[in-house]
């Protein structure tokens, strides 16, 4: 999720993409990216268009047959351009994303870009730096947000976001262990 239209690294936002995410609203004041903290599940998910109550069900039953748990995020990774909190335990993050990938083939972890292995679970902290000043640019901010460090954030919930064509929306979250609950945000059919 790129967050302004088109990204850097070339996956383009379109209108009715979606995405699933983790929320860790503790981290917002970290993050220096024009979006919220969140740990990516899986982006893009299906077209707007085809989230119909069928698919809304399914999602209900994926999430809640997984235990909600916590993420804590006490490092920074780097990708070309990108400096992020690297969050533990990946395996968590990783197999939500397994399981939805097995339902719904078609939805390829940022567009197939980075192959079958696609990108780790991660937290944005930055992603607009050049490509002559991104590594000093995020040592220094690594170095002024490291005290800030270890912070444990609450899993409950994955959050399904649309892309209007201007900002990403909510639309619903589906709590983690609890069968066929999810909490509509008033946005598209399948609000609750």
């Amino acid at each position: 999720m790129s967050g302004t239209g088109e990204d850097a690294q070339g996956w383009p936002d379109r209108p009715g993409d979606t995405a699933l995410t983790i929320k860790v609203p503790a981290a917002d004041h970290l993050v220096r990216a024009p979006f919220p903290a969140h740990v990516t599940v899986l982006y893009p998910f299906l077209h707007e268009s085809r989230i119909d109550a069928e698919t809304d069900a399914r999602l209900g039953a994926l999430f809640a047959g997984h235990e909600a748990f916590d993420l804590t995020f006490a490092e920074f990774g780097r990708y070309p351009g990108v400096l992020y909190l690297d969050p533990f335990p990946h395996d968590r993050v990783a197999a939500l994303t397994k399981q939805l990938m097995a339902c719904w083939p078609e939805a390829l972890p940022y567009r197939g870009i980075f192959g079958a292995a696609a990108l780790a679970p991660h937290l944005t902290v930055a992603n607009d730096a050049g490509p002559d000043t991104w590594r000093s640019a995020y040592d220094a901010l690594a170095a002024e947000l490291s005290p800030q460090l270890p912070l444990t954030a609450a899993v409950r919930a994955v959050d399904l976001i649309v892309w209007d064509g201007t900002a990403w929306r909510d639309r619903k979250a589906y709590e983690l262990g609890r069968e066929g609950v999810g909490v509509g945000l008033g946005v598209g059919p399948v609000a609750d």
